[in-house]
């Protein structure tokens, strides 16, 4: 029989006799087998996962998050206070696509133990895990003797164990044919015997042993569906033939019934009768993680900002846009769009208007608003389609510049709305458009076939691009001079590679200058040879008054394109690791960045540097930055620093104001955030996945197939597995979600003994088994045994370590030791 299921999102069921456990919204529920209306199990603001029945249906154990990790716990089925069965700190907080620490996968046959997957012991990499048993009563949990596992189960005597290996179970990626695809083994206990039984080039996992016949998941014909496999004959067969959807986490209760998820409901699977039945159950859940509540966005600043004379500063955060006082007034949220995310936002230079880019209508497009938050946004933009990229107000205000994912680089007319296409970088994407003084050229970099870039300029009166910079050298970064005679820009010129010195190898380091174009003819030479001479009275030692300025009013600078890439000159300062450069009057401003190590910091600090033109010296504005961002009149910056924010004055040796971001508040309603989430998540893969085809799915037609399990969305832990289910469709690595609000307890601390114990149930002690004492790949952890001076070795017995005096700085461990058969 089929019927709807009410409530979607129903995971890791189990069954026995006339009941189910599954997990919804974080938290567990039990439910009649043949459907109707959940019962509430655990109701903590942590996770609670992986229920299973013991034999006799009294118990059902889980993976909980009570303590802030993930430990193996256990209530009565009717519910109750649940007890917790271990101990060791679990690894994490791992990202969704290694799954959770003890993970519990079933009971023993008898119903004396709880059978579990864990990464504690020996293992170093997510992949090291193991399989365990522990006491319903609790106790020193035991290793099956198989060194790595995945998902597994015990037959029906308990002298065999089918398992799959590698672990991958939640990676979201399906119809994996390399070497992380699962195959299922049979592991006799006695012997240490291991027997491949499967060996497709796609996936075999989730094993379930139930009589003589084992049961798995496979995805060898497109999706996951059921299999069988004999042991006895060595055959297998297929139960299942679902094509659209994946039988997701089957459990049996061990009898003749399997349970699984499909398209977010429960169905039982009838071993005899090769029956289907979906079960439709509706889960009354008070929905604490929906609920609308106003929450600080301070931690979720993406981009910041200042007013154009800098009296106040522009933060994004979690999709809204605000803007708050240097020191003393009120913040303000202008958009208020818990269902959009809003970004990249630009203050005019009249400082009326913010521009900014926002998803609103399901597409990103520019928009205005004014700066006070009165009156509701203007669409500047329509029909884009595709990410788009910072916009840049011209001087004057009257037009905009910005760029989308396709490369192109665009000119929008602020009053008129009409855009201009006036570039397009064929290589990816351009973003350092910035305009001169006055607003009558646009300079920024586009790609060369040899992946270098190289510096260009467009005349706003010509309509015309001009390039100014060969294809020799990679320049970035173009900055103009306020006053409209130079233009400055960065390139890799210094390049003295090393030899290492134990291998044959270059290194590059610190290969970039700062350079200046003389726009005109007449303009002088912005670092002319310096000498002392005498000072005659009467003689005036002031400036050149016949040297040029570029700027003629409002009217654009002048710019001499002939010989321009000839009049070029290196600003007298050292090679570096440089970026950011911006020029105000007098001085360049750049940030100096840090050489790059594989696997370690390089123990510098970045700073950001100003360089005064006149007396040609560099000093350092703030050490340890985290951004920063520039007002329009040049004289103050915004800096992201130890946390928090700072106002400077663009001068040496100047001191920070403090930004408060305590009043960044916005009205969250967490559906609308969701909605909002999977759609930008569907839009980014639309426009970078590798190849347009997306490997020749559907992917608009995967949305709409994902999107109504959006209203079952009841945790952001569920939101995470819709996007991941969607994205796997595409069948390729790396493409994993992560993150997002999760309401669970601070994970705890621990400090390990740095050794492997194991029960030597004979002497009712523990006995060590292996001491770390090393930093190699065997010995990776420093033992605190050596470290107070206790002589101790593998096959000695640790009566006990004295909690109290783990904290003493002068003998932090006090440990009694004992042989076998010592009191």
């Amino acid at each position: 029989s089929v019927a709807s299921a009410q409530t979607k999102l129903l995971r890791f069921p189990d069954i026995h006799g006339d009941q189910v456990v599954f997990s919804y919204a974080g938290d567990l529920w039990l439910a009649p087998a043949d459907g109707g209306t959940a019962t509430r199990l655990t109701s903590h603001s942590g996770l609670e996962l992986f229920p299973k029945f013991s034999p006799d249906g009294r118990w059902i154990a889980f993976t909980g998050q009570y303590d802030g990790d993930e430990q193996v716990y256990v209530i009565p089925a009717t519910g109750g206070i649940p007890e917790q069965l271990t101990y060791y700190p679990a690894r994490g907080p791992l990202a969704p696509r290694w799954g959770y620490d003890n993970q519990v996968y079933g009971w023993t046959p008898d119903g004396s133990a709880v059978l579990f997957r864990s990464l504690r012991g020996d293992g170093w990499d997510l992949t090291d895990s193991r399989l365990y048993t522990v006491a319903r009563e609790g106790g020193f949990p035991a290793a099956l003797p198989m060194p790595v596992s995945g998902a597994g189960d015990l037959s029906p005597d308990a002298r065999q164990a089918v398992y799959s290996f590698p672990f991958r179970d939640f990676r979201a990626w399906k119809r994996h044919e390399g070497g992380w695809a699962q195959n299922l083994y049979i592991f006799d206990l006695a012997t240490n015997d291991a027997q491949q039984i499967t060996d497709h080039p796609r996936a075999d996992r989730d094993p379930m042993w139930i009589g003589d016949m084992i049961y798995f998941t496979s995805d060898r014909d497109g999706t996951l569906n059921l299999y069988s496999y004999d042991p006895a004959e060595g055959a297998t067969a297929q139960l299942t033939r679902n094509a659209t959807w994946d039988v997701r986490w089957p459990s049996s209760d061990n009898e003749g019934r399997i349970v699984y998820e499909l398209n977010g409901e429960l169905v039982i699977y009838g071993v005899e009768d090769s029956s289907t039945t979906s079960i439709s159950i509706n889960v009354p859940t008070d929905g604490v993680a929906m609920r609308p509540s106003r929450i600080s966005a301070a931690d979720n600043i993406e981009d910041f900002e200042l007013s154009p004379k800098g009296e106040r500063a522009l933060f994004v955060a979690r999709g809204d846009i605000f803007t708050a006082p240097i020191e003393h007034g009120p913040t303000r949220n202008l958009t208020r769009s818990t269902g959009a995310h809003d970004r990249l936002a630009r203050w005019s230079p009249d400082g009326t208007k913010i521009a900014f880019v926002s998803d609103m209508t399901g597409e990103e497009e520019l928009y205005l608003i004014n700066q006070d938050g009165s009156g509701a946004p203007e669409q500047l933009t329509s029909g884009s389609e595709g990410r788009l990229y910072a916009p840049a107000w011209s001087p004057d205000g009257e037009n905009i510049a910005y760029a989308d994912k396709e490369g192109r680089i665009y000119v929008l007319d602020v009053e008129s709305k009409r855009v201009q296409e006036i570039a397009n970088e064929a290589q990816g994407q351009s973003t350092d458009y910035t305009w001169s003084p006055n607003g009558g050229y646009l300079a920024f970099t586009l790609g060369d076939p040899s992946g270098f870039s190289s510096v260009y300029v467009y005349s706003m009166a010509e309509g015309r691009l001009h390039r100014v910079t060969a294809e020799y050298f990679n320049e970035f970064t173009p900055a103009w001079g306020p006053e409209g005679n130079y233009l400055f820009y960065m390139a890799d010129r210094a390049l003295a590679p090393q030899i290492g010195s134990f291998e044959w190898n270059y290194v590059v380091d610190r290969e970039t200058y700062i350079f200046a174009l003389a726009l005109r003819d007449d303009v002088p030479h912005p670092f002319p040879q310096r000498s002392d001479e005498v000072t005659i009275d009467g003689e005036d030692d002031g400036e050149d008054e016949s040297e040029s300025d570029g700027e003629n009013g409002d009217e654009p600078i002048a710019i001499d394109f002939d010989g321009l890439a000839q009049r070029v000159m290196r600003v007298p300062i050292g090679a570096g690791n440089y970026g950011g450069l911006a020029a105000v009057e007098g001085n360049l401003l750049y940030f100096r960045g840090t050489p790059f190590y594989y696997g370690r910091g390089s123990g510098q600090t970045p700073a950001l540097l100003i360089y005064s033109m006149e007396d040609r010296e560099e000093s350092t504005l703030v050490e340890g930055f985290g951004g920063a961002a520039l007002s329009f009149d040049g004289k103050k910056i915004l800096i992201g620093q130890g946390g928090g924010y700072k106002l400077y004055d663009v001068k040496p040796n100047a001191s920070g104001t403090n930004v408060s971001t305590s009043g960044l508040m916005v009205d969250r309603v967490p559906a609308e955030e969701w909605n909002q989430i999977f759609d930008e998540v569907w839009r980014r893969f639309r426009d970078y996945f590798y190849v347009e085809n997306m490997h020749g799915y559907d992917w608009e037609g995967l949305r709409e197939q994902y999107r109504p399990w959006l209203q079952h969305v009841a945790h952001r832990s569920d939101l995470n597995y819709v996007i991941g289910e969607m994205i796997s469709e595409l069948n390729t690595s790396h493409t994993y979600i992560s993150g997002g609000d999760y309401e669970v307890p601070a994970r705890p601390r621990f400090a390990l003994l740095g050794a492997s114990f194991e029960l030597d149930e004979g002497s009712g002690r523990y006995r060590i088994a292996r001491i770390y004492e090393g930093d190699n790949a065997e010995d990776r952890y420093r033992s605190p045994f050596t470290e107070v001076g206790v002589d101790v070795s593998a096959g000695d017995y640790i009566l006990a370590v004295d909690g109290e005096q783990l904290q003493a700085p002068d003998n932090p461990y006090r440990i009694l030791r004992g042989k076998a058969g010592q009191q």
